[in-house]
C-alpha cells in the first residue's frame, strides 16, 4: 500500500473506533491492530494518537463541510437559506450516526486542546456561516445564540432519539430528517405559533 492509502485506510478504522471508545478508550496498539500494522509503524503517518485522533475528526467532517456550504449557498432568502441549512445538516447527522456518537464523546471527553482545535480549525467556517444566517434572519438578536439554538434544537432531537420512542406521543415519523428539520426550522422562524398550513 502507497502511504496515501495508509493514512486513509487508518483516518478510516479511527473513526468508529473513537466514537465507540471515546479518545482515552482506544490505544495505538488498537489503532494499528485495526489496520493490520506495528504500533510504531502508525507514527510514519502521524506524530501521536492525538494527530491521529484530530485527523479522524477532520476527516469525519470533510463531506459534510462541503454539503453545508452548498445548502447555504441555494438561495438568498434568509428563511429559504435556514430551511436548506437545517434540512442538509438533518440529513447528514441521520445518516452518519458514527459521527455524531464521535462528537458526543468529545463532548463528554475532550480537553480544553482537542476543543479548541476542533472549534477553530473544524467547525469554525460553518459555525461564523450560521452566525450570519441568523443575523439576517433576525438582527437584533445574538447571532452566537442563536445560531447554537439552531444546531442544539438539530443535535438534541438525535440525541434522544434512543429514548424518544418510549415517550408519550412519540411517532415514527419522528425520527425522520425531513420532519425533525421541518419542526426546528418552523420553531425558529415562528416559535410555538406556528403559521397556518397552505392547502
Amino acid at each position: 500500500m502507497s502511504k496515501p492509502d495508509t493514512k486513509t485506510q487508518i483516518l478510516s478504522a479511527a473513526i468508529p473506533l473513537f466514537a465507540q471508545q471515546g479518545f482515552n478508550g482506544v490505544s495505538v496498539r488498537d489503532l494499528a491492530a485495526a489496520v493490520d500494522l506495528c504500533a510504531p509503524a502508525l507514527y510514519n503517518h502521524f506524530r501521536d494518537k492525538q494527530s491521529l485522533y484530530l485527523a479522524a475528526i477532520g476527516q469525519a467532517f470533510a463531506s459534510k463541510r462541503t454539503a453545508i456550504a452548498a445548502a447555504l449557498q441555494r438561495s438568498t432568502d434568509p428563511q429559504q437559506q435556514l430551511a436548506d441549512f437545517v434540512s442538509c445538516v438533518c440529513e447528514l447527522m441521520c445518516a452518519d450516526p458514527v459521527f455524531c456518537r464521535l462528537i458526543q464523546r468529545e463532548l463528554l471527553d475532550g480537553d480544553e486542546q482537542r476543543l479548541q482545535f476542533l472549534a477553530q480549525q473544524i467547525f469554525e467556517p460553518q459555525f461564523l456561516a450560521n452566525m450570519q444566517l441568523a443575523q439576517r434572519l433576525s438582527p437584533r438578536c445574538d447571532a452566537h445564540m442563536l445560531a447554537l439554538s439552531i444546531i442544539g434544537l438539530i443535535s438534541y432531537h438525535l440525541d434522544i432519539g434512543p429514548l424518544r420512542r418510549f415517550l408519550p406521543g412519540s411517532q415514527p415519523e419522528h425520527e425522520t430528517p425531513a420532519v425533525i428539520a421541518r419542526h426546528v426550522t418552523q420553531l425558529i422562524l415562528h416559535g410555538v405559533q406556528l403559521p397556518p398550513v397552505v392547502e
